[in-house]
């Protein structure tokens, strides 16, 4: 042991008690507080002096010698800072429910949602400590999700059916993701955008002037993540055939493809139907209605539009259309596939909550 002031008991661990204590020690997510303790306990018992341990953790040697006693006297609890006197609390919890109450159940008579205002002057409480329970307490009345429920007669099947490509693809098969961003605008700025700088964000006009529109066509390789993609000038079932047509003739003939999509009009149309008669080697898998996000091709699509699409100034389609190539270019240069973890019966689970949720709800 390094020399040091001599001490007074030494600190014994069993089993357990050394596993809790390493595990706080090299945690990434507790307090700094609370980790740097559990370590001078560790080296204690190690048989570091209090003089070492307090060099290594830039602290005092006292404070190491308070934290050791802390842990002789209390265990485990001891490293954990003790309730501290304050002045008491102005609201009971009845009064604290009650105001809970009032805006998970109700709602104002001139107005949609509570806001922090509303509920201070119906409740009494000020306005600052009504924000902090809704903070403590995660209500957020302010905030709306929107959703909608499928009413696909076939919808568990249809879910197993796709999840069961993403989790369990067949062997000697390609599964793609299919579908199209119709109708994307080449929009042009009325001023140069203002650089992003120090203590401010890149600024965009509000206006702008329109030069037109066109349809990325897109196929996502669930394995790899690589998009084939194409711009073409309309939405019609034309050009989604012809679109099937090229990714029929980039893969190889031996695989099978297995290709999801949605129920938009053009992919069960006709002519369609009859080109997928004739090369049977193209098996079709839609979504539930109203359940395009089951379709990995969709989350692609959310990142072309943020990085690539949103906040770029174009003078002609043509040069919103080679922004588009560009991008898909170098995404699949470092391409990774997206990871799915849901399974079918997880969301027909938490389909099952909502619609309890939806059922037993007051307003």
């Amino acid at each position: 042991m390094p020399r040091g002031r001599p001490r007074k008991f030494a600190l014994a661990l069993n089993d357990g008690e050394h596993a809790q204590l390493t595990a706080l020690a090299s945690s990434r997510a507790l307090p700094h507080g609370l980790v740097r303790r559990a370590d001078i306990i560790l080296r204690s018992v190690a048989g570091e002096s209090n003089t070492a341990i307090a060099r290594r953790h830039g602290v005092s040697v006292p404070l190491v010698g308070h934290w050791r006693r802390r842990y002789r006297d209390h265990g485990l609890a001891g490293l954990y800072d003790a309730p501290r006197s304050g002045r008491p609390r102005t609201h009971n919890d009845d009064r604290v429910a009650r105001m809970l109450r009032t805006v998970l159940q109700s709602r104002p008579k001139d107005a949609t949602q509570w806001t922090v205002r509303s509920v201070a002057t119906k409740t009494g409480i000020s306005k600052s400590t009504v924000q902090r329970y809704f903070t403590l307490f995660g209500v957020q009345p302010h905030r709306a999700r929107s959703f909608k429920l499928s009413p696909d007669p076939f919808f568990v099947e249809k879910v197993r059916d796709i999840v069961g490509l993403y989790l369990n693809p067949p062997d000697k098969a390609l599964v793609l993701c299919v579908d199209e961003k119709s109708q994307i605008q080449a929009l042009e700025r009325t001023q140069p955008n203002l650089p992003l700088g120090l203590g401010y964000v890149e600024g965009l006009t509000h206006d702008y002037t329109r030069h037109g529109t066109t349809t990325l066509f897109a196929a996502l390789d669930i394995h790899s993540g690589e998009i084939f993609g194409q711009c073409k000038r309309r939405h019609r079932h034309q050009e989604f055939l012809a679109f099937l047509i090229d990714l029929d003739a980039q893969v190889p003939a031996a695989l099978e493809l297995h290709l999801v999509l949605d129920n938009y009009g053009t992919h069960k149309h006709r002519k369609v139907r009859a080109w997928l008669a004739r090369h049977p080697r193209c098996h079709l898998h839609f979504t539930p209605t109203y359940a395009s996000w089951l379709n990995q091709v969709e989350r692609w699509f959310a990142l072309i539009t943020q990085r690539a699409i949103r906040r770029g100034s174009f003078r002609t389609v043509r040069e919103l259309i080679e922004r588009i190539e560009r991008f898909i270019k170098s995404y699949n240069e470092s391409a990774r596939p997206f990871r799915w973890t849901a399974t079918a019966d997880s969301i027909i689970a938490k389909l099952d909550r909502l619609m309890k949720k939806i059922s037993g709800t007051s307003h």
